[in-house]
């Protein structure tokens, strides 16, 4: 497994959720009443921007140093961490066997059931390792 740290920043006002940036994916954030949520939410939502890149043939940026993204820290700032992304790998067939209203609902929603279903496992495991 290919996993690569990016630092984010954790703020919060008084009368604030909690919100979290990437200095080094502008636009990329989460917010959260509870500072777990928050964190959960940046760990979806750095994967889907990730993914979005590299699915655009994009490449990433190298992570900022974890000081250097200190440094600029502001007074709401109340963290300074590093959030995981786990870089795809290349695509495996296997075999499966699902309930086929599953298989049903899934096709209503969705064009791909391989990344629809990719996207509910990633989605899975961010929420369990938590």
């Amino acid at each position: 497994m290919n996993k690569i740290y990016y630092p984010a920043l954790v703020d919060k006002d008084l009368d604030s959720d909690f919100g979290v940036s990437f200095p080094d994916f502008p636009g990329c954030v989460s917010a959260g009443e509870s500072l777990e949520e928050a964190l959960l939410g940046a760990q979806e939502a750095l994967a889907g921007h990730v993914a979005l890149m590299l699915a655009d043939g994009e490449g990433l940026p190298k992570p900022s140093a974890l000081e250097a993204v200190a440094d600029t820290k502001e007074a709401s700032t109340v963290a300074v961490t590093l959030i995981p992304v786990v870089l795809p790998g290349r695509a495996r067939r296997v075999n499966v066997t699902l309930d086929e209203a599953l298989l049903e609902e899934i096709d209503q929603i969705s064009n791909n059931r391989s990344g629809f279903l990719a996207e509910a496992a990633r989605a899975e495991l961010a929420r369990r390792r938590a």
